[in-house]
C-alpha cells in the first residue's frame, strides 16, 4: 500500500471553487478519443465546441463568467471537429490544435482577447479565423499533440494512420516520422524531460520508446497492462523512473526503471472505476495528481526516487461532478503568495471548467522557498535547429518568489514565428509598397 510519510505537502488540499470563479456556458464538442479535452498556458485555456466548422472557446483565466454562442468570440478555421490542442510552452498565447480534416493548425490569441468582460459577462467580439500556418501530412484524423519541452518550435503529433510525426514548425517540414504501430490507435505520447526520447502507449499494449530526431525505436516494453483500457503515460523528471498507468482486474499504477524494462518496479492498485487514469505530474515538486476521466476524485502522491517511489499525502478532492477532462495550469501562472502550489482545470459535461487550486496552509505571509522551488520558465533551452543536430540540455528554470520577478523570466513574451506564409504576405505588402512609391515618383517627374 502507499505510505504516508512526513512532506511539507502532506496538508495540501482543494475546496470546491466558488461559482463566480468557474467559466460555464460552454457548448462542448461531443467528439470522443484518447485527448485531455482542455489544455492551458498561464493566460488561457482552450475546449473544443460543438458546431460545425471545428470551432474552440479560448477562455482567459483572469476572467471568469459565462460563454455565450453568437456573442463571444471563438476561434474557428477546421473543416472538422478538433481532437486536440497544445500550447507552446514558450509563448501562453501560442498553441496548436488537431482535427478530424487531418490538419494541424498554429494559432495565435492576441492581446485585446476578452470573450468575458471583467463583470464574467459574455463579450462581443471578432472570431480568429487566420491561422499562422497550417501542417498537412497525416493521412487521416490527428488525435494527439505535444510542443517539445525544451527546443522551440517542435512538436509532436499522432494520427488515426497510426504514424507519429516531429514537426519542425517554423519550417512547417517533418523532422521524423515513426510507423511501427501496426493497426493500433496510439492512447498517449509524452517527451522526456530533455526532449531526447518520446514514449508512447497503444492498443496492443505495447509502451515504445522512441529516438524523436531519427524515428528510430529504443526500447519498448511489451503488455505493460492487461485491460483493455487507455495507458496514460509520465516521465518522473530526471530520475529515470518512468510511470504508466492502466487496468487489469483493478486501475493500476506502475513506475518502471528506464535502465530495466523487463518488469515494473512497484504496481498498485487504485480502484476499480471504469474510466482512464489521468497522471499529472508536477516535476518541481514531485507531486503526482491522479485523476479519473468519468469520476470527482482527484489523489495527490508524492513521488520519491526510492521504494516504494509513491506516498500518499492525502485523502485529495472529492466532487460528486464527474470529470471529462483535466490539465495542469503552468505554476507562473499560481498564486504564489497564497501558497497556491498547483491549478487543476476541471472541465465537466455541464457545468463548464472548475479551477481547482491546491494550497499549503502557512501562516507566514512570506515567499515559501521550500514549497516553490524554481520552476520551468518560458525561454526556450535551444533552437529547433540545435536540437535536430545533436543538442541536449534541461528545461531553463526561473525563480517564483515575487521579489524576483523584474530579474527572472517569469513571463512570457509573443514569439515571432517566421513561416513561408508569413514571408510571402510580407513579401506581397513589400511589393505593392514599392509600385505605389514608383507610381509616386514617376508622377512627380523623378527618375529612378
Amino acid at each position: 500500500m502507499f505510505r504516508i510519510r512526513k512532506s511539507q505537502y502532506r496538508h495540501v488540499f482543494c475546496d470546491n471553487p466558488k461559482p463566480e470563479l468557474c467559466h460555464t456556458g460552454i457548448p462542448l464538442s461531443t467528439v470522443t478519443g484518447d485527448q485531455q479535452y482542455i489544455k492551458a498556458s498561464a493566460k488561457y485555456y482552450a475546449v473544443s465546441l460543438f458546431g460545425g466548422g471545428g470551432p474552440m472557446h479560448v477562455g482567459r483565466l483572469d476572467r471568469p463568467g459565462r460563454f455565450e454562442s453568437g456573442t463571444s468570440p471563438h476561434v474557428e478555421g477546421h473543416t472538422g471537429s478538433v481532437l486536440d490542442f497544445d500550447f507552446n510552452p514558450f509563448d501562453d498565447s501560442m498553441f496548436a490544435s488537431a482535427s478530424e480534416d487531418t490538419t494541424i493548425k498554429l494559432w495565435s490569441i492576441p492581446d485585446d482577447w476578452e470573450p468575458t468582460d471583467d463583470q464574467g459577462r459574455a463579450k462581443k467580439g471578432e472570431n480568429l479565423t487566420e491561422s499562422l500556418l497550417d501542417l498537412e501530412g497525416h493521412k487521416k484524423k490527428v488525435t494527439l499533440l505535444r510542443f517539445h519541452p525544451t527546443a522551440s518550435n517542435v512538436l509532436a503529433s499522432t494520427s488515426a494512420d497510426y504514424t507519429v510525426k516531429i514537426w519542425d514548425v517554423e519550417k512547417g517540414e517533418v523532422i521524423s516520422n515513426f510507423v511501427d504501430f501496426g493497426d493500433n490507435l496510439i492512447n498517449d505520447v509524452v517527451w522526456d524531460a530533455r526532449g531526447d526520447v518520446y514514449a508512447t502507449s497503444c492498443k496492443d499494449k505495447n509502451i515504445r520508446f522512441v529516438d524523436p530526431r531519427v524515428g528510430h525505436q529504443s526500447s519498448e516494453i511489451v503488455r505493460a497492462h492487461d485491460g483493455l483500457k487507455s495507458v496514460k503515460l509520465a516521465y518522473m523528471g530526471e530520475t529515470g523512473k518512468f510511470m504508466s498507468t492502466g487496468t487489469s482486474r483493478s486501475r493500476e499504477v506502475k513506475i518502471w526503471d528506464l535502465k530495466n524494462l523487463s518488469q515494473p518496479l512497484v504496481t498498485e492498485a487504485i480502484d476499480t472505476a471504469s474510466g482512464a487514469l489521468l497522471p499529472l505530474y508536477d516535476d518541481d515538486s514531485n507531486v503526482l495528481y491522479l485523476c479519473g476521466k468519468g469520476d470527482g476524485l482527484i489523489r495527490p502522491y508524492e513521488f520519491e526516487n526510492s521504494a516504494p517511489y509513491l506516498h500518499k499525502l492525502n485523502d485529495g478532492f472529492r466532487s460528486n461532478t464527474p470529470a471529462k477532462g483535466l490539465c495542469l495550469v503552468p505554476k507562473r501562472a499560481n498564486n504564489i503568495m497564497a501558497c497556491e502550489t498547483a491549478r487543476i482545470l476541471k472541465l465537466t459535461n455541464n457545468d463548464g471548467v472548475h479551477p481547482l487550486s491546491w494550497t499549503v496552509p502557512r501562516k507566514s505571509d512570506a515567499f515559501q522557498d521550500d514549497i516553490f522551488p524554481a520552476c520551468v520558465s518560458t525561454k526556450p533551452a535551444h533552437s529547433a535547429d540545435e536540437w535536430r543536430e545533436g543538442s541536449s540540455k534541461l528545461p531553463n528554470r526561473m525563480s517564483l518568489d515575487p521579489a524576483l520577478a523584474s530579474k527572472t523570466n517569469n513571463g512570457s513574451k509573443k514569439m515571432k514565428l517566421k513561416t513561408v506564409a508569413s514571408v510571402s504576405k510580407e513579401l506581397k505588402e513589400a511589393q505593392e509598397r514599392i509600385k505605389y512609391l514608383e507610381q509616386k515618383l514617376k508622377e512627380s517627374g523623378i527618375d529612378y
